[in-house]
């Protein structure tokens, strides 16, 4: 009876026939990985740099907006400041990394008047 038992046992413990290998039971959690990594970090690497690459090409003249909803003109760029005009004889200095957005000129009438 003991002899059966440990057969039994034996059996047991080196698994079942046609049971699948340890490492499949991985293969969601890194195909969920992968599908986090190119939906989500990949594009919001991407606009992280477009967004550092802009903030990086101010210069004078430029209109910006910050992130506190001001409007101003770009009078004068440092490394890490940039001195705006808000309004006539307002000048403030605010970081360069609370700016928002570059608003292009406005320079010529739209196409469909």
């Amino acid at each position: 009876m003991s002899m059966t038992t440990l057969e039994l046992l034996s059996a047991a413990a080196a698994g079942a026939p046609g049971a699948p290998p340890a490492w499949v039971q991985f293969l969601p959690f890194i195909a969920v990985g992968v599908i986090f990594w190119f939906l989500i970090l990949r594009p919001q690497m991407r606009q992280q740099k477009e967004q550092k690459a802009k903030i990086a090409g101010i210069k004078k003249g430029d209109q910006v907006l910050t992130a506190g909803g001001l409007l101003g003109k770009v009078l004068k760029v440092d490394e890490h400041y940039a001195e705006l005009e808000l309004g006539p004889n307002v000048k403030v200095k605010a970081l360069k990394s609370t700016i928002s957005d570059v608003i292009p000129p406005t320079g010529s009438a739209p196409a469909n008047d």
